[in-house]
């Protein structure tokens, strides 16, 4: 699924869209910024956490921490972040390429503020190699997303 269920959800949803391939590394934060030249917090990293019952997804910066009492106070429980095998299941996509379209499962998706701070964001695209370039408010958009404080930067 994966990579392929990107593209699907792109050309149905947004056909102007490109999924940018690398040849190394988008992974991890630092691996992305790096690959793509951007800066680490443009990195729009997805969070796959179990609040309660439910699993949600969040998208946050690449330089943001999620804050547990935010969490808490927003979505009612604090979070605890699933494990590969619980991300791979629920998602479609393998760990460094998760991303909040083209999911296996329909999953709730929080959009923290920090993306925000940015006018172009580059969320993974379902596989380790691959992204993808879009505001912040397109992300949301295309996700149907909603917007939360759950996170702290380092500014």
């Amino acid at each position: 699924m994966s990579l392929e269920s990107v593209r699907r959800f792109l050309a149905d949803h947004a056909p102007d869209i490109a999924v940018i391939e690398q040849a190394a590394s988008t992974a991890t934060v630092a691996e992305a910024a790096a690959t793509l030249g951007v800066l680490p917090a443009q990195i729009a990293k997805t969070l796959s956490l179990r609040v309660r019952d439910e699993v949600v997804l969040v998208v946050a910066c690449g330089d943001a921490r999620l804050d547990n009492r935010k969490v808490k106070d927003a979505l009612g429980a604090r979070p605890r972040l699933l494990d590969a095998g619980e991300v791979a299941a629920l998602t479609g996509h393998p760990v460094g390429g998760v991303c909040p379209f083209g999911l296996a499962t329909p999953l709730r998706i929080w959009c923290d503020m920090s993306l925000r701070r940015f006018a172009q964001v580059y969320p993974a695209a379902g596989s380790p190699t691959t992204s993808v370039c879009l505001s912040p408010e397109r992300l949301a958009s295309l996700a149907g997303a909603c917007w939360a404080d759950l996170c702290r930067t380092p500014d």
